[in-house]
């Protein structure tokens, strides 16, 4: 039996008028919270958290991963707009493509049984899915991206900084990349679970 967080979003009607509205406004209050940026204590300053994909979740959830990755793609583009980029617009590639990395499986475990059970589930895939691509991301893109403008070894003292054991690039991906995005999607998951079924209403109206 379907529990209360089960919803009637049809994922064949994406690009319907009030879809496309939807995936507007939340895009938007992606992109501002997109510029609420905080900073960890175990990770160097360049890792700032943000629960912008907080509001990407809700609407992957309510229209499907489809739209979820519509939303992504038009935060990105509204984040470029209103704070430029410093690589070029490789970091805010990589950002798109660990975002989505999240918010896809979530989305498709949730469509295929839309109870809170496969909600989790989803949402624990997502988790340790952004966690892997963005260790890749990071690595091969998104760290020589901004060794273009900053030395590697001054990125990887930035990371010494905070946590004596950083060394190295693997060291700087095992112990600041990979925890700072499993701590990303453990508390984005739990703000979207939180907040889904009070604006439940609005997301399917």
């Amino acid at each position: 039996m379907k529990d209360s967080f089960t919803v009637t979003a049809n994922p064949q009607k994406v690009f319907s008028t009030k879809n496309i509205t939807k995936i507007g406004v939340l895009s938007a209050l992606a992109a501002l919270l997109m510029l609420l940026e905080f900073p960890l204590f175990f990770a160097p300053f360049f890792y700032q958290l943000d629960f912008s994909e907080v509001m990407v979740l809700l609407g992957a959830f309510s229209m499907g991963p489809v739209a979820g990755i519509i939303t992504e793609a038009i935060k990105i583009l509204l984040n470029l707009a209103l704070d430029g980029t410093i690589t070029g617009g490789i970091g805010e590639f990589a950002n798109f493509v660990i975002g989505c990395s999240f918010i896809v499986p979530a989305a498709i475990m949730y469509q295929r049984n839309k109870t809170k059970k496969s909600a989790i589930v989803g949402m624990v895939a997502g988790t340790i899915s952004m966690a892997i691509i963005g260790a890749v991301m990071n690595y091969y893109v998104i760290i020589p991206a901004y060794s273009m403008m900053m030395p590697l070894d001054e990125i990887i003292a930035s990371g010494t900084e905070v946590n004596s054991a950083i060394n190295s690039l693997e060291s700087l991906i095992l112990l600041a990349t990979t925890p700072f995005n499993l701590l990303k999607g453990v508390l984005t998951s739990i703000i979207a679970f939180l907040l889904y079924k009070r604006v439940s209403p609005l997301l399917h109206s």
